[in-house]
């Protein structure tokens, strides 16, 4: 990401980006299968814990992002590798459709505030892409409105989330479960194609291959 000149393509790209890495999609059929047998009141109790979690998360890493690639010795490429394989493990996992029964039907107690955090917030709603771009975003601002430009959209991201996850009985009632079924398989296929980007994205920038431009 180019932060020197700040116009519609560039928050345009990291919009989407965030709507990827801590949009609701990715986390939406995790947090009803693991709320299910809760009441609304709960459900919309985790829903804002985990909006929370997830939106702290992230500015705290953007924050700090830079520092942490600087003490560690990590470049932008090997964050954008480590991302792009944890991505794909979520992404195959969706893409394969649903295997495996909840904790909850296996007879296993659940705590609402700890699933709230793990793994609802993360990696479910700030997921791989997430804490990647924002990451990569915090070494590459170059001035304060582009450090508030990624604050903001972050921000912006989780409004959204917390739009969605306060209101989800409401929205669950319009949800079809097979449409949900085949929307999280052809997002998980997507999703993989993403995962598969970042990791050739990290290999560029580290110099191991050469970028090729498609005709």
């Amino acid at each position: 990401m180019d932060f020197t000149v700040i116009d519609a393509t560039l928050v345009a790209k990291l919009l989407l980006l965030l709507l990827i890495g801590m949009g609701p999609k990715i986390a939406l059929v995790p947090f009803l299968e693991k709320t299910h047998a809760f009441d609304a009141e709960t459900k919309n109790r985790i829903g804002r814990q985990m909006v929370l979690t997830a939106v702290v998360t992230a500015l705290i890493l953007f924050a700090t992002g830079a520092l942490l690639m600087r003490l560690l010795h990590i470049t932008g490429g090997a964050v954008a590798i480590a991302g792009g394989v944890i991505l794909a493990l979520l992404a195959i996992k969706m893409a394969a459709g649903p295997t495996e029964k909840p904790k909850d039907e296996l007879g296993l107690p659940i705590d609402p505030a700890k699933i709230a955090v793990f793994p609802l917030a993360v990696p479910y709603l700030l997921n791989p892409v997430g804490i990647t771009v924002i990451i990569i975003a915090s070494g590459e601002v170059v001035s304060v409105a582009s450090a508030v430009l990624v604050v903001g959209l972050i921000l912006l991201v989780g409004a959204l989330d917390y739009l969605v996850f306060t209101n989800i009985d409401k929205l669950a009632k319009r949800m079809k479960p097979a449409s949900l079924v085949v929307s999280e398989v052809v997002f998980g296929i997507l999703l993989t194609a993403v995962a598969v980007q970042l990791i050739v994205s990290g290999l560029v920038n580290l110099g191991i291959i050469t970028a090729t431009v498609p005709h």
